[in-house]
């Protein structure tokens, strides 16, 4: 049986998890709302249609995190990186397929009931996802934000970006986020004078 892993993703499991997803448009959306914007599990439960989506169906390019479903009232803009404004516009014409309701109010992510997923669910789907994909250790759903951070982090080298991009009030607390790899480690110390 995997073990279970706190700390973050590597590369080839973000690929690998996004690729055993494609074929299920949902949890392939959760997945990577997860690891494209570093939302909460509370958050992503939370959204609705209209927080992604303009009336007409079109995705917005940036979410306003809503203070009912933020972690302690802690709002804040959140882009969208351009693959995942692709997989909304696919995503909006499966929920009128499964004929699930995209008023601006509806939830966006529904359960088998046609009613909004609970975040038990979203962690129990992640999980499989991750034993399906083959995963040698099992990460909670927080690792997926852990992950979107370091990334940002990773493609930037600028701390303060990666506070803003996961809504932070600290950069401190940004720091147990940025998870320096192996291969991050191996890169600092190659060219030491020793």
């Amino acid at each position: 049986m995997p073990r279970l892993s706190p700390t973050t993703l590597t590369k080839n499991e973000q690929l690998a998890m996004l690729e055993a997803t494609v074929s299920h448009q949902r949890d392939h959306l959760i997945v990577s709302l997860a690891l494209g914007t570093g939302l909460r599990l509370c958050e992503l439960v939370g959204l609705d249609v209209g927080d992604l989506y303009f009336p007409t169906g079109q995705p917005r390019l940036r979410v306003r995190v809503r203070r009912e479903i933020a972690k302690r009232g802690r709002t804040g803009d959140v882009f969208l990186p351009d693959a995942l404004v692709e997989k909304l516009r696919r995503f909006w014409s499966h929920k009128i397929d499964r004929g699930e309701a995209i008023t601006p109010d509806a939830p966006l992510l529904c359960g088998i009931s046609r009613r909004r997923i609970s975040p038990r669910r979203i962690q129990v789907v992640v999980r499989e996802w991750q034993i399906r994909a083959g995963f040698d250790r099992l990460y909670p759903f927080h690792a997926l934000r852990h992950s979107a951070v370091t990334n940002i982090y990773r493609a930037s080298r600028d701390l303060f970006l990666a506070q803003r991009f996961a809504r932070h009030s600290s950069p401190l607390t940004t720091v147990l986020y940025t998870h320096a790899s192996d291969e991050d480690l191996r890169d600092g110390v190659r060219d030491l004078v020793c």
